[in-house]
Order: C-alpha cells, then structure tokens, then sequence
C-alpha cells in the first residue's frame, strides 16, 4: 500500500500534486473497502485527511482522464516489441431518476431489452501477446433530441411501412443515374461520435505506439463503419451477418470474356470452393473448417479481406458459420480470428469496473461528477492489474 504514492507521483505532470494526494487516499481505500463504493463509503474507508468533503472536492475537480491513463500505460504497462490493437464497445449501466447527465434508454445485452441508464463507450489498447485490455478513453454517450426524434421517426416507419404489391424496378441501372464514391459515405451521429473519440486517442499515441488494428463486434459490420474506421488511418476487425452477399474476383477466363466484369461469382456459404479452405479441424464431435478469400462487397469502397468459420457437428449434420472480415487483405485467416478473440477481453475491463470498483454504484447526477467516477473506475481497472 505505502508505495502506491510514489507511483502516482510519476503522473503528476498531468495531475496537480494536491489531486495526486487525494487519488492516493481514494485508491487505497478502494483497494480495500467493501460494499457498494460510493463518495460517502470512499471517505469511511480512507486515512486521515480522506474527509467526505475532500472526496467531493476530488469528484469535482476537471481530470484528463485519457491522458491520465495513456500516462499510466506508457509507464507501467507498456512493452517494447509488443503487438497492439485497438478495441471499441459500449457499456450499458442502469441509472434510476431522470437528473443524470445524458440519461434514457439504451439497450442492455445483460437484460436483453432497452433500459433506463448510462452509456459509455470504451476505447482499449489489447496487448496480443499477454492477452489483455488495458483501457484508455471513457466517454459517454449523450444522445441529442434531434437524434432521439430521427431514431423514432425511423421505428415508427418502419412499424406502419405496408406491403407493396407495386412490380419492382427492371434490372439495369436507371438512366441518368450517377456514380457515388462508396468511400465518402454519410456517418451517423452514433459513428461520428466514435470517430472524435478514435482520433482523440489516434493523437494522443501516435509517434509513441505502432497500432494498425480496430477491432469491433457485429454490431460495426457495415460499410459505413468501416469508412469510419479508415477514417482513423486504421483497419477495422469485425464481423459481418451470416448472409452477407460476397462476390469472389472474376477468374481471368471471366475476363477474358467480360473485360468490364468487376464482380466474379457470388460466395455460396453452403458450397464453398475447396481452394479457398485454410484449415480443418476436429474436436469433441465438431469439425472447424477455415475458409479465407478476397472478397467484394457491393456496399463497401475496396476489397475486403473475409474469414469463413464452419462449424459441422459430426453427428448431427448441423452447420453453423461465423463471417469475419478485415480492410487489411494482408492478414493471414488465423490472426484476423485471434484479433477478433480479442475483442472480448475489453468486456473483462467492463466486467472489473461494474464488480470491484463502483461503475454500478456511484450516486452522482452532474456531468463532471460522473466523468470523474467513471474515470476513476477505469483508472483501477490498469492500477489493479499493474
């Protein structure tokens, strides 16, 4: 415990020294309370000069909480000739009352339908190698009234859409139609919000860390967030829905005979092509096949580097597949699975902040008050595991 100051003493040239006092009494008491962690059961906990007055003083004094924790991972976390890659997901918390900064319904995978609450999105650096997500920027999610009022307006259409009989438009392109760069696509403001925080971060570690890979769940599978993460000047790892419609390269024989040609065969998940199996495996009654191909997709702007995983249960006959993809078609078929493992290991940082460290629990309604615990939250989360 008594070395846990000097530690924090190497943040201080982010954090004012009386700041830095004060942290110290917090974590420690943190460290070592039970019960839900509040400002009051923080102070009850604490030495002397840990007064409940001084831990509201420390709730409402501005933090960095990004460069704070970018600081702790350079010094403590941080190892030389390491693989990195960058992890993004929301975390849902219930909050009752209707005072809290950027409150509503948010749905929460826990509870599996939308829930009064708190979001937050978590960027994460992920070591490869040891396997574990450190994280580096909390931000919360407030949605505006006007996005409020578009995503109703969008559920109550798609509620009264009828069915239309009309006959459907005749195949070929319709005259006077022009071409669109699928690149420059129009992001929402769920994306937008994404694409500040990335670059934020992008900003804070460039120079300083070689990172290449955002990986991000199903949830991201799409053209457009994809565009948002080139945006960022990375590539993004996800995955797609099972009957996403991939188009093979045309052969050269296709060509030949179709110069013009710009899709070739469309990928059939009952019957994919043997050249394009990677690996096959067996174990515990299931056959894992790997499928890897270059694909195109008529919605996204450049090829995309996709992951076929099969699941046969060998008495059964069941089969089951899992499409994963990449913007980086360098990468092999088994670390774009291994990336996209990894993705998880941000759900633990969650699992950590929510179980030991009062994400669920603290009482605070201002806007700097629940910065700060939420920071403070996260912040434990890399204390604890250095």
């Amino acid at each position: 415990m008594p070395d846990i100051l000097p530690l924090l003493l190497k943040l201080s040239a982010d954090l004012p020294k009386t700041t830095c006092r004060q942290l110290h009494r917090i974590v420690v008491a943190m460290l070592a309370m039970t019960g839900r962690v509040t400002q009051l059961g923080i102070s009850r906990w604490t030495d002397k000069g840990g007064s409940y007055r001084t831990i509201q003083r420390f709730f409402h004094t501005k933090i960095d909480w990004t460069k704070l924790q970018w600081l702790f991972f350079q010094n403590f976390l941080a190892r030389p000739g390491t693989v990195y890659l960058l992890a993004g997901d929301e975390s849902v918390i219930s909050k009752s009352g209707k005072k809290s900064h950027g409150i509503g319904r948010f749905f929460s995978s826990i509870f599996k339908a939308a829930i009064p609450g708190l979001a937050f999105f978590s960027i994460a650096i992920i070591d490869v190698n040891k396997r574990r997500a450190y994280p580096l920027c909390v931000q919360q999610v407030v949605r505006s009234e006007e996005e409020k009022e578009q995503t109703k307006k969008r559920k109550q259409k798609q509620k009264n859409q009828p069915k239309s009989d009309a006959p459907k438009r005749p195949r070929g392109r319709p005259k006077g139609s022009k071409n669109k760069n699928k690149a420059d696509v129009p992001l929402s403001a769920e994306l937008q919000r994404i694409l500040a925080q990335g670059q934020e971060v992008m900003k804070l570690i460039q120079g300083k860390l070689s990172v290449t890979h955002f990986a991000l769940d199903g949830h991201f599978g799409n053209a457009f967030a994809t565009a948002m993460v080139r945006q960022m000047g990375l590539h993004i790892v996800s995955k797609m829905q099972h009957n996403a419609e991939l188009y093979l390269l045309p052969t050269p024989e296709e060509k030949a005979d179709h110069p013009r040609l710009k899709y070739g065969a469309k990928l059939n998940y009952q019957h994919l092509p043997e050249e394009l199996r990677v690996s096959s495996t067996t174990e515990e009654g299931y056959c894992t096949e790997v499928y890897q191909a270059t694909c195109l997709h008529k919605h996204f702007a450049e090829l995309l580097n996709v992951v076929i995983i099969v699941h046969t249960h060998l008495e059964s006959g069941r089969v089951g597949h899992v499409v994963l993809f990449s913007s980086d078609v360098s990468l092999e078929a088994l670390t774009l699975i291994d990336y996209y493992s990894l993705r998880f290991q941000i759900e633990f940082t969650f699992r950590d902040a929510k179980q030991y460290f009062g994400l669920e629990d603290f009482m605070g309604i201002e806007e700097l008050s629940i910065k700060n615990a939420v920071g403070l939250s996260f912040f434990m989360v890399n204390l604890s595991r250095h």
